[in-house]
């Protein structure tokens, strides 16, 4: 029995000394706290907290810098700081108990956001017709690309483009010559598109 406690009180050591030794090299950071003893005056011992400017207030030495610094450095500081105070050097233990790590504050995971499409439609003489999905600002012949072109049938000089208003659903019809605009002229004819723009490209005629 004696034995067991002979070990259990070497262990307790042990744990002491490991403590006060890795206390000893750990340097203070904002944030933590020091327990601060004075032997020769009970009054004064205390813990304070370690500033973001990396000092601490305590009694009779003002703002001590702590940061940086390891337990007997500070020890020693405020033993210096204060002794003016006591008939004899006075003797000061401290101990730290490190902040807490800051807790890691997971990302917010956004779904991507998709690019903006409008829906043209594109009826008769091109190569895919029916609707396709285009970018806001695409012009005639943008779209008319995308789609393919046009098939040799197509009556390129009467184009029509067919535009509904979304607040009064009042339909207008514009009318593109597409051989001029290939050509470099009637450039004001290469509108943007908006959404439920109808393009008809109708089957030219006989001698046209």
């Amino acid at each position: 029995m004696k034995s067991i406690v002979r070990i259990l009180v070497a262990l307790t050591w042990v744990l002491i000394a490991g403590t006060a030794t890795a206390q000893s090299v750990y340097t203070i950071k904002a944030g933590d706290t020091l327990d601060v003893e004075v032997l020769e005056d009970k009054s004064l011992n205390r813990s304070v907290v370690v500033l973001p400017d990396g000092r601490f207030s305590f009694p009779l030495a003002g703002s001590i810098l702590a940061r940086g610094r390891t337990v007997d450095q500070i020890s020693a500081a405020v033993a210096d700081a204060i002794k003016s105070n006591f008939a004899t050097p006075p003797t000061v233990y401290v101990g730290v108990r490190p902040a807490p790590p800051k807790p890691v504050v997971p990302a917010v995971q956004r779904a991507p956001v998709p690019d903006p499409v409008i829906g043209i439609y594109l009826m008769g003489e091109v190569s895919k017709g029916g609707r396709i999905e285009v970018a806001p600002g695409t012009t005639f012949l943008q779209a008319l690309a995308q789609a393919g072109g046009l098939t040799p049938f197509a009556a390129s000089k009467r184009i029509q483009i067919r535009r509904t208003d979304p607040y009064t659903h009042k339909s207008r019809l514009m009318t593109i010559n597409y051989h001029a605009l290939s050509r470099g002229a009637a450039l004001n004819q290469d509108i943007a598109l908006i959404e439920g723009d109808v393009i008809l490209v109708p089957e030219r005629r006989l001698f046209e």
